[in-house]
């Protein structure tokens, strides 16, 4: 839109009035303020001197008197920590807020040496509020609790107990007690008077940040989990790339933040009540902290008090098991559509593993043991693979001149149906399964899977060492690239080299037996797959890379010895001609099938007269 004159000079006016206006309010405003300092000077001029010791004693007690103001009972009392601990786990408790501020597990290490902490800083906290007078209402991570003193019980346990109260009666109690060799700590809310809260009930805040720990902060990431047990049904949120939030309408158990090899949990025994638990992600790991998430439930008051206990531990199976509330089921042992698989690693796996770690001490060997076992167990499934492979190959010349019968001279074309049909009869008579050779594969997906997240989830593999890798439950890398590459990443990995050289010779040896190589597809698939293994498992645990290698290297192996010294290629070729001359015996879904396959044939021929 144009201006005109006018326009122009009506916005010029109003400029300079708004500058105008600016000048004299800056010119006032510092008039003000001289005035104001002058006055203050005045006043402080006759304030009598006070002594710097008064002055002192005063600032420390500033939070009290303000809370005094508000109606809270307290006392005018400093800051104090105090500690429990055992074999396992040191917690620091402090007087303020009467709570844990710092946990350490003494019998675990980061790769730099320090012990692993799971709770430090201000953002980790137990919070409610409670009626402190009169419509008032005070927060308990505000107020400095009286109390902090550690009692040694007669069973060896440590406990510490914090409590608030004033002269009517009224009166708030922690009380947080460790057992020796436990990771689980007791947690009690005492309430002495009902009048403290509404409806019986407290409105809890629960604050938890998970910290980085391990070495690859983008793989700690992907298995960082919210996991909780509703109603008695476990249950967990990937915490993902982006903030998120969960609500829950039926009663929780306890909720948890689970990172890759520990975790926090928090256990309500009268469970908790409309409980909701959100989270936030940081933009990139330069924040060293895979998420803060912040919990809010009910929780009800039965005889005065609120009983609740806090895991500060490993992602440990078996010690988790013990607790009997299911917090077992945080271990990543199988999910999704593989959650099946955790049985398997549960009952099968681990009691072998655990042998072996047991009695040996090096865990690279215990996976070489455990990969001979697992080998062992499916070597009849492998065998009858081989097996339907050797008869399929006996059978080779049959097929190929029945391909020859069926292909048009002219076109070169082969008629697909017919073929298949006189191969499915030649298949029968021979007393041949054409799911020979795929069934016992597919039965070994489930053995597969369940390694993969074994080796993942396995919390003793954690900081053991073996050949060139230094820790089995990461990477092993032996070379650093200055770039990153798509779907790979930008460091090398020996034993994924391994694995994927190992498995294309599998592929390879595999293709030079099978039956039919005229596809000329084929003759890629030897190296589609393991190029693809390249990718996925470059980032993967080097205890998992390391079975691979092994059991590939045992495959190989296997097949070399069954296919040349067990399978004795003359004797099934005799009881293939001898099944070949009885009569052929039909289920009833072969006879369907089979008459299926003859309608379909009579409608091409129809088709082919046309």
């Amino acid at each position: 839109m144009g201006m005109d004159r006018n326009t122009v000079i009506g916005f010029v006016l109003i400029g300079a009035l708004l500058i105008g206006m600016f000048v004299i309010n800056s010119k006032s405003r510092l008039a003000y303020e001289a005035e104001q300092k002058r006055i203050a000077d005045s006043i402080e001029r006759f304030k009598p001197k006070v002594d710097p010791k008064i002055a002192v004693l005063d600032s420390l007690k500033a939070d009290s008197i303000k809370n005094i103001a508000a109606g809270i009972p307290v006392n005018n009392i400093a800051e104090k920590k105090s500690v429990l601990e055992n074999d396992l786990i040191k917690i620091v408790f402090s007087n303020k807020g009467a709570q844990p501020v710092l946990v350490q597990l003494k019998k675990f290490k980061k790769q730099n040496g320090d012990t692993v902490i799971l709770q430090q800083g201000s953002f980790n906290q137990f919070d409610y509020s409670f009626n402190s007078a009169a419509n008032k209402s005070a927060q308990t991570s505000k107020i400095t609790f009286d109390g902090g003193n550690v009692t040694i019980n007669a069973d060896k346990s440590q406990t510490v107990t914090y409590f608030l109260g004033d002269s009517t009666g009224k009166k708030l109690t922690h009380t947080f007690t460790l057992k020796p060799a436990d990771y689980m700590l007791d947690f009690n809310i005492g309430v002495g008077d009902n009048s403290l809260f509404n409806q019986n009930e407290i409105n809890f805040v629960w604050q938890n940040e998970a910290d980085q720990i391990e070495h690859d902060y983008k793989y700690e990431a992907t298995q960082t989990h919210i996991c909780y047990l509703e109603n008695g049904d476990y249950d967990f949120e990937m915490i993902g790339s982006h903030d998120n939030e969960l609500s829950f309408s039926k009663p929780v158990e306890w909720l948890s933040v689970k990172q890759q090899f520990f975790l926090t949990a928090l256990v309500a025994k009268n469970k908790f009540r409309n409980t909701a638990i959100k989270w936030k992600v940081p933009a990139d790991s330069s924040s060293h902290f895979l998420t803060k998430a912040t919990a809010t439930a009910k929780l009800e008051i039965v005889n005065g008090n609120v009983p609740l206990q806090v895991y500060y531990g490993p992602s440990d199976y078996t010690v988790l098991k013990k607790y009997g509330n299911k917090l077992e089921n945080i271990v990543p042992y199988g999910s999704g559509v593989f959650a099946f698989v955790k049985y398997i690693n549960r009952y099968l796996l681990l009691p072998v593993f655990n042998f072996f770690a047991n009695n040996i001490a090096s865990m690279g060997i215990v996976i070489l043991l455990l990969t001979f076992f697992i080998r062992l167990l499916t070597s009849p499934i492998l065998y009858k693979s081989y097996l339907s492979g050797a008869k399929m190959k006996a059978l080779k010349p049959e097929v190929d001149a029945l391909k020859a019968k069926y292909t048009d001279p002219k076109t070169n074309t082969l008629d697909q149906q017919a073929f298949g049909m006189e191969q499915m009869k030649l298949w029968r008579s021979a007393g041949v399964s054409p799911l020979g050779g795929c069934l016992p594969a597919l039965l070994q997906i489930p053995i597969f899977m369940s390694l993969y997240y074994f080796f993942q989830s396995n919390i003793d593999l954690r900081g053991e060492n073996f050949l060139w890798a230094k820790d089995l439950a990461t990477y092993d890398s032996i070379a650093t690239l200055p770039f990153s590459i798509p779907f790979y990443g930008d460091h090398v990995s020996l034993f994924t080299l391994t694995a994927v050289i190992t498995s294309m010779l599998i592929s390879i040896y595999s293709m030079s037996s099978m039956q039919d190589q005229s596809n000329p597809l084929m003759k890629y698939m030897p190296y589609v797959f393991p190029v693809l293994l390249l990718g996925v498992f470059n980032n993967l645990p080097a205890a998992l890379t390391w079975y691979y290698t092994v059991s590939n290297i045992i495959t190989l192996a296997m097949q070399y010895v069954i296919q040349n010294y067990i399978i004795d290629h003359e004797k099934i070729l005799f009881r293939i001609k001898e099944n070949m001359k009885k009569p052929v015996k039909q289920s009833k879904l072969q006879e369907r099938i089979a008459a299926m396959q003859e309608q379909q044939k009579k409608i091409q021929d129809m088709k082919n007269k046309r």
